[in-house]
């Protein structure tokens, strides 16, 4: 393995396009964090690379995502598998996802619409029966709304609460990303192959000890604690590590 001297990261093992099965997750992975979801794309060359990876390797290549999949349709082409919804929604290559997704119950809906304006800098974001409440511009209110979101949580049936990069998220309990790896990997093309995940969060834990328990690897984009055996620095350093996948 190659050690990158400027920054300490490993550079993992070098992808096998016809052997491998690829699952990448898109924010902190593919794009960098930013303040406001909405703002966040891939450019027209990392884009391009996106499609020729996932044509050199027969398709096996799913962008699986926290966000609702009709958001992530807007930013991966729909020749690549999109799942979004923590794993909830899978479009194959050459689907569209449906016009309307699922939502929350609207007792929850409306508890952290409430919640969200108690605390100046906080922001409800929808994402079809997920709700993520960000306060990446509110840090000191992370423990307050932490405390009061198990309370909420608590008397909804079905839906835990996943902690992430300044953000809760309240997701319907079958919402998972290994459970979308798992499905995934009983069908053509990803069948047969051995699974890669690649995430930079704890909402993508899951999902990478799904691809090691079948036999597969996972990598860690940035620092903290991770099930993976390898790491990535940031989403410049996979996107390099994904250009030498081609080369």
């Amino acid at each position: 393995m190659t050690r990158h001297a400027q920054n300490g990261f490993d550079r993992p093992f070098p992808l096998d396009l016809g052997g491998h099965a690829l699952f990448l997750d898109f924010d902190g992975t593919l794009a960098g964090i930013q303040s406001n979801p909405d703002t966040v794309f891939l450019s027209p060359e990392r884009i391009a690379l996106l499609q020729s990876l996932s044509s050199r390797m027969n398709a096996a290549l799913a962008v699986v995502s926290g966000r609702d999949v009709r958001d992530l349709d807007r930013r991966i082409p729909g020749d690549i598998w999109r799942v979004g919804g923590h794993g909830s929604d899978i479009c194959a290559p050459g689907q569209r996802p449906r016009a309307y997704s699922p939502t929350a119950p609207d007792t929850l809906h409306r508890a952290l619409f409430k919640l969200a304006g108690e605390h100046k800098g906080t922001r409800l974001e929808v994402k079809g029966p997920v709700l993520a409440l960000h306060y990446r511009e509110a840090p000191e209110a992370g423990k307050a709304l932490c405390k009061r979101l198990t309370q909420i949580l608590a008397d909804q049936p079905g839906y835990s609460l996943q902690a992430g990069k300044m953000v809760f998220e309240a997701k319907p309990d079958a919402a998972s990303k290994a459970r979308a790896i798992a499905r995934l990997m009983q069908m053509p093309p990803f069948r047969g192959r051995q699974p890669v995940m690649v995430g930079d969060d704890v909402t993508d834990e899951d999902g990478m000890r799904e691809a090691i328990d079948r036999g597969g690897r996972a990598v860690k984009v940035g620092s903290g604690h991770t099930v993976a055996g390898n790491r990535l620095a940031d989403p410049q350093q996979v996107w390099t590590w994904l250009e030498d996948a081609l080369a």
